[in-house]
């Protein structure tokens, strides 16, 4: 089966929705701002890798790194 790739924001806000939770809620439940929330879902460049991972870990989930594909 092939999986289609998502954004960790998309993937993030996926996985919220999926819980039933705004994205209040689950900035309280994770322990991080709102805005924090709102810029990973709204696919923020740049962001804190320990937050993210405070976010993903709530989730189940953890960053990793994955070979790319290359293009030649």
């Amino acid at each position: 089966m092939i999986e289609k790739k998502q954004s960790i924001g998309q993937f993030v806000k996926n996985k919220r929705k999926e819980l039933g939770l705004t994205q209040e809620q689950f900035a309280q439940r994770v322990g991080v701002g709102l805005r924090f929330c709102r810029d990973v879902e709204q696919g923020k460049p740049t962001l804190r890798m320990d937050k993210l991972n405070q976010l993903l870990n709530y989730l189940g989930y953890e960053l990793g790194v994955v070979e790319m594909e290359r293009k030649e």
